[in-house]
């Protein structure tokens, strides 16, 4: 369970997307507003940007809530990025990885966020986890169910799936898997965002002044944002937003409508 949010577009200050609107990302780590499960985000956050002529991004995590870190407003109000992912917090399960546990999780050029739980875990993957290589094991950033699912997904990036493919191929797996499973994931280059919505909610506003930005939540009352449907693929540019429904694994086990008598 957490809060993100994703963002492509002119230079902005870190900030002003995600401690100035008057439910920002900052905000949402203690007063949420459409969150499903949970209340407070405070097992964590971090975020990552893109500097220009570097497409490795930098990040800033820790361990704590948003709000007891002295340097996130100081550092968000002086750096700025045409791209960002950034999360808050709120653990499944108590864990000793610290800050490794926050998002954004990152490989290369990529940063990924999971906002969700993995039902049964971690015993209900453990079919999933005997496929991953075990070098994919071992260099897992931290030990819950959203470094897990981020290593499927990298597995496949590596492997030459695109990004949204990546994405929908490991929702389905691991819905299969633990049904029940909340896998809202968000997934940025740089240059694209591609996302989830899969059991909570998910939002997106295309900006006249440009930009696009995927969160969990509106930060503002803008009329704007458009709310993503359950079971969807989002995959959106600075300019555009496409939605692709996904069928969910246990649509295929439930009984057939029964048909109408004919006459």
């Amino acid at each position: 369970m957490c809060r993100h949010l994703a963002y492509l577009g002119p230079e902005e200050p870190l900030g002003r997307l995600l401690v100035e609107p008057a439910h920002a990302l900052y905000r949402q780590s203690w007063a949420p507003r459409r969150q499903r499960h949970g209340t407070v985000n405070a097992d964590g956050f971090g975020v990552g940007w893109y500097a220009e002529g570097d497409p490795v991004p930098a990040r800033y995590r820790r361990a704590g809530p948003v709000w007891a870190d002295l340097s996130f407003a100081d550092l968000t109000r002086v750096v700025r990025s045409t791209a960002l992912l950034a999360a808050v917090r709120d653990a499944t399960l108590a864990g000793a990885d610290a800050e490794a546990a926050a998002a954004p999780f990152a490989a290369g050029a990529w940063l990924f966020s999971h906002n969700g739980a993995v039902k049964g875990w971690p015993g209900s993957l453990a079919p999933l986890v005997s496929s991953l290589p075990a070098v994919d094991l071992l260099s897992m950033e931290a030990r819950n169910d959203s470094a897990l699912v981020w290593a499927l997904v990298l597995a496949r990036l590596r492997g030459g799936d695109d990004e949204g493919q990546a994405l929908a191929d490991t929702v389905l797996e691991v819905a299969e898997a633990a049904p029940g499973s909340r896998l809202n994931l968000l997934l940025t280059n740089g240059e694209t965002i591609t996302a989830t919505a899969w059991g909570d909610t998910l939002w997106y506003l295309t900006r006249p002044g440009g930009g696009t930005v995927v969160a969990s939540e509106p930060y503002d009352d803008d009329p704007h944002w458009q709310e993503v449907p359950d079971r969807t693929l989002l995959a959106a540019s600075r300019t555009d937003v496409l939605l692709t429904p996904l069928k969910d694994p246990s649509d295929a086990l439930a009984p057939a409508p029964p048909k109408e008598p004919s006459t």
